[in-house]
């Protein structure tokens, strides 16, 4: 797996900056996402065939829904839609964090992987929640 391990580096005025970018390429918080999208699929073309359908399925929705949320956000033109999206982006990363949850629990993958990819998708949800308190405030200034 490759997510960025030095995402914690990212500050409000950072976030704020990223918010008046002109593309969702320019953000941070959508490459992490991106790359914990392409790791979950890694992980999880090891599961059981049998989750296929199911936890498979679930997990890879969720996850490209994350960064896809986050792009289609950035492409509309209100500080109002983008934050309508982000706040779908976090819901896709609170499902996928579920989903690690109970896959940690049943044993479809080894603890560390699963831990990590928990990590960059609680990571993920802390950066777009910063955004979008970022945006709350300079909008009130």
């Amino acid at each position: 797996m490759n997510i960025v391990n030095d995402v914690n580096d990212v500050n409000v005025a950072t976030l704020k900056e990223e918010a008046r970018m002109k593309s969702h390429k320019d953000l941070d918080v959508w490459r992490l996402a991106v790359e914990l999208a392409t790791d979950i699929f890694k992980v999880t073309k090891n599961f059981p065939k049998d989750e296929q359908y199911g936890m498979v399925s679930q997990m890879r929705r969720a996850a490209v829904s994350i960064a896809s949320n986050i792009a289609e956000g950035a492409a509309r033109h209100g500080a109002k839609e983008f934050t309508q999206f982000r706040h779908f982006a976090l819901g896709s990363a609170s499902e996928l964090n579920t989903q690690l949850e109970i896959a940690l629990r049943v044993d479809l993958a080894k603890p560390p992987a699963l831990e990590k990819l928990q990590d960059s998708t609680t990571r993920i949800g802390q950066m777009l929640r910063g955004l979008t308190r970022s945006l709350r405030r300079s909008d009130a200034i």
